[in-house]
């Protein structure tokens, strides 16, 4: 019998993207092409640099396009991991933060803490509980993504053609997203612009840096105060902090957290860019997360209007309340 069809190892695939195919990252391309091979080691081939699109290595958030080239390498299948399974207080988290679905486009109020997909040693993230949860769904596909430890409004589109139809408006700036964030400090000059271009750069671990640079991509955030003032006696229920709105302007990896630092007031829990004293005395409120989260969205689609907001935690609920009141809690 020939040896590689005994061990199931077939030769180097090149596949021609459609259009139909366009719009998926390469990662969950990669997994419905090798079934039966353990998603760490589709994530091993990726970043080896063994699968190739248009000859060039790329990332796991590479998304495809219509007429792009994949070199799939050999690999042996059939030797197929324990499949991830989310729990069932996971799955019925996840269920109850639905706050949107219809015929093509579901939208999650993302819990902080969970990643929106598997990878990079996580077994699943919010993208395979929902498949988990809709196993009869035939088509599920992340739009765009927010940090593992951000909070809010996520999209999953439930058709191709939708997925496509968003992704034309996310790159038109025809979507609005807007972000509540607690910060460092007391923010003055009311609401302004933080232009500054961001270069990301991967680290020998793997993870991912951004930091302001005269040689990175434009990228532009708004941020808006929403702090009250001050009560009369100068006293705050959060003292050094401030609530502000971000709307950003463009898109980058961690865009809206690299700019908060380099305006000054880093976000609160920001493990990455933030400050340390300040996150210290953020934990010391009881709040042990980053404190962003993507509450509100609006857009056009199809002919129709979609505006939707996702709720706080409890946690950061309280301390919006308490900076939005200050004269309530002094």
């Amino acid at each position: 019998m020939d040896e590689t069809n005994a061990s199931n190892v077939p030769s180097v695939r090149r596949l021609e993207i459609s259009l139909d195919q366009a719009g998926q990252r390469i990662d969950n391309f990669l997994i419905t092409q090798l079934k039966g091979v353990p998603r760490s080691h589709i994530y091993r081939l990726l970043r080896r640099g063994e699968v190739r699109v248009n000859k060039g290595r790329i990332g796991p958030e590479y998304r495809l396009k219509a007429e792009d080239t994949v070199r799939i390498p050999p690999v042996r299948q059939g030797m197929e991991e324990e499949p991830a399974r989310p729990g069932m207080a996971m799955l019925n988290l996840v269920k109850s933060r639905i706050i949107h679905e219809d015929a093509g486009l579901l939208v999650l109020n993302k819990p902080a803490g969970l990643a929106v997909h598997g990878g990079s040693g996580l077994r699943f993230g919010a993208i395979e509980v929902l498949r988990a949860l809709r196993p009869e769904a035939p088509y599920l596909e992340l739009v765009h993504r927010l940090d593992r430890d951000t909070s809010g409004l996520l999209m999953i589109a439930k058709r191709r053609s939708v997925l496509r139809r968003l992704h034309a408006l996310l790159r038109e700036g025809e979507v609005e997203k807007r972000y509540l964030l607690l910060v460092a400090g007391i923010w003055q000059g009311g609401k302004r612009n933080v232009d500054a271009p961001l270069l990301k750069n991967h680290l020998q671990s793997g993870e991912r840096m951004v930091r302001v640079d005269a040689t990175g991509k434009t990228s532009v955030t708004c941020f808006i105060p929403l702090s009250g003032p001050p009560p009369g006696d100068g006293t705050r229920a959060y003292p050094g902090a401030s609530l502000l709105e971000a709307l950003p302007i463009t898109g980058r990896t961690h865009q809206i957290r690299v700019h908060a630092t380099h305006a000054g007031h880093p976000v609160a829990g920001d493990e990455k860019y933030g400050d340390p004293d300040f996150n210290r005395l953020v934990r010391s409120w009881g709040i042990n997360r980053l404190c962003l989260h993507a509450h509100r969205l609006k857009l056009e689609d199809d002919g129709r209007e979609l505006s939707l907001e996702a709720p706080l935690d409890e946690t950061l609920q309280a301390v919006v309340t308490a900076l939005a009141n200050p004269s309530r809690h002094s």
